[in-house]
């Protein structure tokens, strides 16, 4: 009898060879507070996907001391400003995680974009150009408080995730993202994971009471992507730098991990076959004056 681990990644493996010219996918995680696990999410989300094929970036906005490398055991000597500044090139700063996904860390260079002259604009999109040869989805971290750059790097990407556990404070602060991004900004879909719940029932009614009150009140569509467990096994994992879907796949936020990545690659989107990495650059750093000093949690 086959695993339903097998058939998870047996069937990804045959979206990705019925879709090679989907071009890149983009999705922005996002939290409307800290201690969600957006960052555990981003992480075992990325391996997930690469297990099937996939070739994953991950463009990290958090500040170092608990961003993807940190989380990961990895040290990153160089990060996005030195390509900026033209001390490093972009394959020199990516570090290399497990199942070869890419690690960019961007804090630094993301919030300098909207100073940059036109003629480093081109520069930087131009060196973004050839990602899009080599890697199949982008999944960014975004960071949480006064000083990140959610809007423009949500506006910039194809897809939204947002990331929010069972508490009523993550309810809250999700919901009132949710209302700055749709209501100052326009965007009106939405994908989100329940994260951190004790059984799908309990992640459902709370998708089900956030997507009401949304679509009532702002006239936004929520998707729903499914939930992630909490079990012992995805704690232990944190603690060891690891994700949970390489040390305990058998576990039950490793399989919930393996359907959102299933999930996320068949979900409808404004895919087109010339989106590139190049593209994304070239929305971010339009949008990148846009404050976001209003939200803080």
């Amino acid at each position: 009898m086959i695993s339903n681990k097998k058939d998870q990644a047996a069937g990804l493996r045959e979206l990705t060879a019925l879709e090679p010219n989907a071009g890149v996918r983009i999705f922005a995680v996002v939290g409307g507070r800290t201690g969600v696990g957006k960052t555990s999410s981003v992480i075992n989300l990325a391996v997930s996907l690469a297990k099937t094929g996939k070739r994953v970036l991950i463009l990290d906005e958090n500040p170092r001391h608990k961003d993807v490398n940190a989380n990961l055991g990895l040290n990153a000597r160089y990060d996005l400003l030195h390509v900026i500044n033209q001390d490093k090139t972009l394959e020199q700063v990516m570090t290399q995680g497990p199942e070869d996904v890419l690690v960019l860390t961007a804090m630094r260079g993301i919030h300098s974009l909207a100073k940059l002259s036109s003629a480093d604009q081109e520069r930087l999109i131009q060196c973004f150009s050839d990602l899009s040869q080599t890697v199949d989805v982008v999944l960014i971290d975004t960071a949480i408080g006064r000083t990140s750059r959610v809007v423009p790097l949500s506006l910039a990407s194809q897809q939204v995730l947002i990331v929010l556990s069972g508490s009523d404070k993550a309810i809250t602060d999700a919901y009132a993202l949710i209302k700055l991004i749709s209501q100052e900004y326009a965007r009106r879909d939405f994908l989100v994971l329940v994260n951190k719940v004790e059984s799908e029932r309990r992640a459902r009614d709370i998708f089900e009471n956030i997507a009401g009150v949304a679509q009532k009140h702002l006239a936004v569509k929520l998707e729903w992507t499914g939930y992630i467990p909490f079990d012992e096994k995805l704690h232990r994992s944190t603690r060891l730098c690891q994700p949970v879907v390489e040390i305990f796949p058998t576990s039950a936020s490793a399989a919930g991990y393996r359907q959102l990545a299933e999930k996320l690659m068949r979900c409808a989107g404004p895919w087109t076959d010339n989106d590139g990495v190049e593209n994304f650059m070239r929305r971010l750093i339009r949008t990148s004056h846009l404050d976001t000093a209003d939200f803080t949690v």
